[in-house]
This record gives structure tokens, sequence and C-alpha cells, in this order.
């Protein structure tokens, strides 16, 4: 595990299960749909329970597919946490179709829509970094300079937690952190 302090916040990497972390959110890497599908996904909706999925059904029904970079938010059914929010990340395709915006869209919408609801502590995933392909380096930088910006200016999140699967996400996102320190002490 490893802590660092930013203005607003801390950032803490952490490997693990996301399922079972009692920060008041955590983060669906979901698809399009809403209905769960494999990996973190199938993980959340399994551990959640059926909860979830009636929820996110009412969602969809609402506003039809949730686009890539927004965010929606449902109970976290039977898991420790009291909220999923659910966000879209982008299908790597080389880099050429706004992909790291829509990536870096993705962790801002989630923190956006957690301080207008009041949460202070949260756990993020590593979006799109599984079956939607997105190289782990370049992602784990996009989320840790997001996430350090949005603390650095906005109040409210106290705690962001990446819960990496893993020994090479966990390095990878270790990596991208040290080069946020070095940068924040110019």
């Amino acid at each position: 595990m490893r802590s660092v302090k930013f203005k607003n916040g801390a950032i803490v990497l952490a490997e693990g299960d996301i399922t079972k972390q009692s920060t008041e959110a955590i983060v669906n890497a979901a698809n399009s749909g809403l209905m769960g599908g494999g990996g973190v996904d199938g993980a959340i909706h399994s551990a959640g329970g059926p909860a979830i999925l009636e929820e996110c059904k009412v969602i969809i029904e609402r506003i039809g597919r949730l686009e890539p970079g927004h965010a929606v938010m449902t109970t976290s059914g039977d898991m420790p946490s009291r909220f999923v929010i659910h966000t879209v990340g982008p299908i790597w395709r080389n880099g050429s179709r706004g992909e790291p915006e829509t990536l870096a869209s993705c962790y801002s919408k989630c923190l956006e829509l957690a301080v207008e609801e009041g949460i202070r502590t949260i756990s993020f995933p590593s979006i799109s970094t599984g079956a939607y392909g997105y190289p782990l380096d370049q992602a784990a930088e996009i989320a840790l300079k997001t996430v350090k910006d949005f603390l650095e200016h906005i109040e409210g999140i106290r705690e962001v937690v990446f819960v990496l699967w893993g020994k090479e996400s966990f390095n990878s996102y270790e990596t991208a952190l040290n080069g946020l320190i070095k940068g924040k002490k110019r």
C-alpha cells in the first residue's frame, strides 16, 4: 500500500479486490448497457447482488445506454461500500480516437458525482485496462494525473483509493505516482 497527500485529499494505491472496499463509493468499469459483464463489472454485480442490476435497468430505461466518459450511481447492494459509481471507459484504438480524453473524463465525472452526493472516500479500479485493452502504463498516468488535478482544485474528496488487481497493475500505478510526485516538487 502507498499513500500520497495532495492539497485537498490523498491518493492511495492498494492491491486487492474492489468489491471488499469500505470506502463510501466504489467505481465500476462498466459497459454501456450497465447489465454486468466480465472483469470488475461482473465481480461488482456478483458481489453486490440483484439490487445493483435493478437500479441499472431503471437508469438505462431513463437515459438509454451510458456513453463512454460519463458516470451514474447506484446502491452497492451487499458490498461494504454504500454506493457504486458506474462509468464506461474507452476501448483502446491506438489512442487516435480521443481515448485519453475519454478516460480522463471517466475519472473526473466519477469524482464530480461523488462531490455532488457528499461522498468523501472513493475507490477506483484501473478503468479500460482489461478487456478494453488500454495500455496499463498510459492509463495509470492519465488516471493519477486526473485525480491529482481534481484534488488540487476541488474540495470534498478526502481519499481516492486505486484498488489494483495484481503486482503488474500496482507497479505501473506506483511508477506513474512517483512521476507525479517529482512533478509536484518542482
